[in-house]
């Protein structure tokens, strides 16, 4: 009974991973597109964790997915026909391996960080943040990750009840963290006349406005955004 149970677990918790591997065989053309992005940002940063990337076919949702488990990153199929270029999948990417990287790190190597669910929010814009510095370190304009954003991420009224900050609070925080750090893409910016990146604009003209009166006091408390 004991071996029964033994092999029925290890069945079970063998599964997302047979799934994957599925999916993986019709991939072709955009395995290769996430594969080449995912492991430029992982070699240019120098992380020194071994994490997987897969495409999950056939899915209306754009978006990806770590894997607590063995912190592979399964990226969805529509997320790659949304994305306009490569600097908007590498925001996504280097996000997701933010995550992977804190699935890694802490006790019996990250075994508990499945945790971090009770402080998500902070997790979030932990991964954004490190994501702009993962993409600057790959030669990848940091932009892109507020283009993408605000092109595949809805807006909910409140996120009380969400594991996510709003997009226009992740956005915000976003723009603030390269205004800080990274001046200069947005000195150049490459987006200044695309739409989408035209339309983060008018509707963080609020948030960016909070941002300006921050600057203008030397104030060093954390901008509230909407």
């Amino acid at each position: 009974m004991k071996k029964f149970l033994l092999v029925l677990l290890v069945m079970l918790f063998s599964l997302p991973v047979m799934a994957l591997t599925v999916e993986v065989k019709t991939a072709g053309k955009n395995e290769k597109i996430v594969c080449e992005i995912g492991y430029r940002l992982l070699n240019a940063n120098q992380i020194p964790y071994k994490i997987t990337f897969y495409v999950i076919n056939n899915t209306k949702d754009p978006n990806a997915s770590t894997y607590y488990r063995d912190g592979s990153i399964g990226v969805y199929d529509s997320l790659i026909k949304y994305t306009q270029d490569e600097n908007e999948l590498a925001g996504v990417l280097a996000h997701e391996i933010s995550h992977a990287i804190d699935y890694r790190q802490g006790i019996l190597r990250g075994y508990f960080s499945f945790m971090n669910v009770f402080n998500s929010k902070n997790y979030e814009y932990k991964a954004d943040k490190r994501a702009v510095d993962f993409m600057v370190k790959a030669n990848y304009n940091p932009i892109g990750l507020i283009v993408a954003l605000n092109r595949i991420a809805p807006e909910y009224r409140y996120d009380v009840f969400s594991t996510h900050p709003l997009t226009s609070r992740r956005t915000a925080t976003i723009y603030e963290y390269i205004y800080t750090k990274y001046p200069e893409y947005l000195v150049q910016n490459e987006y200044k006349d695309n739409m989408i990146y035209q339309n983060f604009l008018i509707t963080s003209k609020e948030n960016r406005k909070r941002l300006e009166e921050k600057i203008k006091s030397n104030s060093t408390k954390k901008v509230k955004y909407l």
